[in-house]
């Protein structure tokens, strides 16, 4: 019988932003009809606007909050990520068995711009004790580290987390017509 590897293994999530955990709540994130599954490719393009998040959760979490996190743990380049993780985007307080939208936005969305390289973009899911009234805005975005926030705000393990590629698309290369030479 054939084991399954984990995606989150393989595209070494775990271990450069998470530690092992098992997932208990089903997260769907989506940019417009296209769902980010583990280890797919997104153009930045297609990632300008904040994507659509929703937490599915059993009963027993119904009435839990929930903090998203999104990093790129591969700033500037995956060769020598130096300002690892780069965050993009914290949403604390989300009602479980909703979406992104109805928490409480604490870091505002920027979408992927990977300068050089292919980027791994990771969404990251964690249960709340309590809300999250006091908690601010990181005061730069680079060298963020996930574990450091899940442990300062006693968040623990995550309960669902997905992650993308993106690389730089090429620059539309204009043609010069011959009336215009």
């Amino acid at each position: 019988m054939a084991r399954s590897v984990d995606p989150l293994v393989v595209g070494k999530v775990i271990g450069d932003v998470i530690d092992m955990f098992v997932p208990s709540v089903h997260m769907s994130v989506y940019y417009g009809a296209k769902q980010v599954t583990n280890g797919c490719e997104i153009k930045p393009s297609t990632a300008v606007e904040r994507p659509n998040v929703h937490v599915a959760t059993g009963r027993h979490f119904d009435d839990t909050l929930f903090t998203l996190v999104m990093t790129d743990p591969d700033a500037p380049s995956p060769s020598d990520p130096n300002m690892r993780e780069w965050i993009h985007w914290i949403v604390t307080d989300i009602p479980g068995a909703t979406d992104v939208s109805q928490g409480r936005e604490v870091l505002t969305y920027t979408g992927p711009r990977p300068p050089i390289g292919i980027h791994r973009y990771v969404f990251v899911l964690f249960r709340q004790q309590r809300p999250m009234l006091m908690m601010m805005a990181p005061q730069v975005r680079q060298n963020f580290s996930t574990r450091a926030f899940a442990a300062d705000y006693g968040l623990g393990l995550p309960v669902a987390a997905v992650n993308f590629n993106a690389q730089k698309e090429p620059a539309n290369k204009k043609r010069l017509s011959a009336s215009s030479v």
